[in-house]
């Protein structure tokens, strides 16, 4: 495990998915995410899977974890942003900013060129916040081709 801080003194921790505060927030993720996608969460929920995720970042405020973010490989030079998630009470304070700036590092350290993304429709705040960061919107990819609330991001990584 490796951390780094930030100026707002949130510091990010690398790890897997057996990080325990990792699986609590992706689990509140999951909460959240069923009540949002309703019936189509089943379909989502199949390629969200964290049991073989190496590369995840926990937010800490202190010692509380406050934010969590994955990448995997989704093909050659590209890794596949996914779990990205922040309490609601903690939202607005740059965490989920930081969270994805660490991913973006760690993909770049591991010589990948870009990072792509799926986010849904009914998450405005995650819409805005890979605009914010960079992210250009691309059509939906793979197994999210079609699907009408599904909107799929790409940012090159320059390395």
């Amino acid at each position: 495990m490796t951390s780094f801080k930030n100026e707002t003194m949130i510091h990010y921790t690398r790890t897997d998915s057996s990080n325990k505060d990792f699986q609590t927030l992706v689990a509140a993720l999951d909460a959240d995410l069923g009540v949002r996608d309703g019936a189509e969460h089943s379909f989502y929920a199949q390629f969200n899977k964290i049991d073989m995720i190496r590369h995840a970042i926990v937010a800490y405020d202190n010692e509380t974890p406050v934010g969590c973010g994955a990448v995997k490989e989704y093909e050659p030079g590209t890794m596949e942003v996914k779990r990205m998630y922040v309490p609601p009470a903690k939202r607005g304070q740059g965490i989920a900013s930081g969270v994805l700036q660490e991913l973006e590092n760690w993909s770049r350290e591991m010589d990948y060129k870009k990072t792509v993304l799926e986010t849904g429709l009914k998450q405005p705040e995650a819409v805005a916040l890979y605009k914010k960061n960079g992210y250009n919107i691309i059509p939906n990819y793979e197994q999210y081709a079609g699907v009408e609330n599904s909107v799929c991001f790409e940012k090159l990584l320059n390395v």
